[in-house]
């Protein structure tokens, strides 16, 4: 399988086999269940996609109660697909089985990471950019601290650029970090340990790829 879903638990440290203390995420990963199986035929691709998560029958639509229903499964809070996935994963791809954290990764191997970035609001330049603000308190720049500064073009064009660094809407975005290693796999308690730090909350759903 080219990935699994899985839930971001938190961030730990760990010995690595140098000796180095490494700054980890903890991912409860799987089990996922196999709810479509798209081929080249039927639907000009291939892809598998993967379902994470319980979710009370009650606040599924009815056309989502009806797919997963298909595949034998009680209805998901998560939904991925996985495209192209390699030749070897056929005997693997099957509606409703089961995909565990050990039927996809080893130690050692390298993973992207895909999240939803923590939402920050509506925030300045100072944080949202690094901005330096104006600076300095003299010559009666006393609230310009945080300050964006001159913004603006001369009389042409005569307005602010579209693309300009300015305040706004902070995080909330899906983001993709590349190249974490597999330190750990637990897969007694579908944990798996990554180097690094994966965007996103504590307890927000987490995709990792290969």
């Amino acid at each position: 399988m080219p990935g699994i879903i899985g839930k971001k638990i938190g961030m730990t440290s760990i010995f690595g086999p140098e000796g180095v203390n490494i700054a980890c995420t903890v991912i409860e990963a799987g089990p996922c269940v196999i709810t479509q199986v798209k081929n080249a035929e039927t639907d000009g691709y291939r892809a598998v996609q993967l379902a994470y998560g319980e979710k009370k029958e009650k606040n599924t639509t009815k056309a989502a109660i009806g797919h997963f229903k298909k595949a034998g499964t009680t209805p998901k809070r998560a939904i991925a697909e996985f495209r192209d996935f390699r030749a070897e994963y056929d005997g693997m791809v099957e509606l409703g089985k089961e995909v565990r954290i050990q039927d996809v990764f080893i130690e050692g191997d390298f993973v992207d990471a895909v999240g939803t970035s923590k939402g920050k609001g509506f925030q300045g330049v100072v944080k949202r950019h690094n901005f330096a603000g104006v600076g300095g308190q003299t010559h009666g720049q006393h609230n310009r601290l945080r300050a964006p500064g001159s913004m603006g073009n001369a009389s042409f064009a005569a307005r602010v650029p579209k693309g300009k660094r300015l305040a706004g809407r902070m995080g909330g975005d899906r983001v993709k970090v590349v190249n974490l290693r597999v330190v750990k796999i637990m897969p007694e308690q579908n944990l798996i340990i990554v180097s690094g730090a994966l965007p996103g909350a504590n307890n927000s759903t987490v995709i990792l790829q290969k």
